[in-house]
Order: C-alpha cells, then sequence, then structure tokens
C-alpha cells in the first residue's frame, strides 16, 4: 500500500505518519487525522482505533452499504482515540480484503534505514 502523497488541507500535527502491520503481515503506512474534526472522504479507507485496538476500518461506501458496519462505526467513534487514512485500494475484492487485513493489524515499530 502506498502512502498517501497528498497532504494538503492537513494541518502539521495532523500530518502524523504511523505503520501498522496487518493480519497478513503486510505492513501499512497511514496518515493520521484529528479525530475530533474527523470527516470520511470518498475514495479513502479509515482505521479507527483505541489505542493498539482497531475498532473499525470501512470506507463511506461501507457504511451506506452495510447496516452492521454503521453501527460498529458509531460505536468505534464514541470510544476511539485515533483515527487514520488509508490509500483505498483498487477494485472490490481488493478492499474487502484490505478491510480484512486491517482489522486484525496491530501497531509496527517504524523501520530505519539499514
Amino acid at each position: 500500500m502506498a502512502p498517501i502523497a497528498d497532504m494538503t488541507g492537513y494541518l502539521p500535527h495532523e500530518r502524523r505518519r504511523a505503520s501498522w502491520r496487518g493480519r497478513s503481515g503486510r505492513a501499512y503506512v497511514m496518515a493520521g487525522e484529528n479525530l475530533d474534526r474527523f470527516a470520511l472522504a470518498e475514495g479513502a479507507l479509515y482505521l479507527i482505533a483505541k489505542g493498539n485496538l482497531v475498532l473499525w476500518v470501512g470506507s463511506a461506501g461501507d457504511l451506506v452499504a452495510d447496516p452492521m458496519s454503521r453501527t460498529r462505526f458509531r460505536l468505534a467513534l464514541d470510544c476511539a482515540d485515533r483515527v487514520f487514512r488509508v490509500e483505498e485500494p483498487e477494485g472490490e475484492d481488493a478492499h474487502m480484503a484490505t478491510v480484512w487485513d486491517l482489522e486484525g493489524a496491530e501497531p509496527a515499530m517504524e523501520l530505519s534505514a539499514a
């Protein structure tokens, strides 16, 4: 997954990057967003968490199409302390696979350049 390149519109404290490792072992670089001003954008996938616990992963389309996702999203926002934006993968299958992978994700230690 490529990191988000366009950070226009973000305040400096919102530009924090985070690395999470999915269930598959794949590393994802995410852009932190301000939870107080959080709004879903089209074409983006989000991970909502409390500490190291993933509470919800999805997109605006998931909220429209899936009542269970809407319920989980509302509950996640009630207790979350962080939200991250991930570039939306191309295609429905890739979207579903990425959501599954990130639902079991955990923060990864930052990789150092060798």
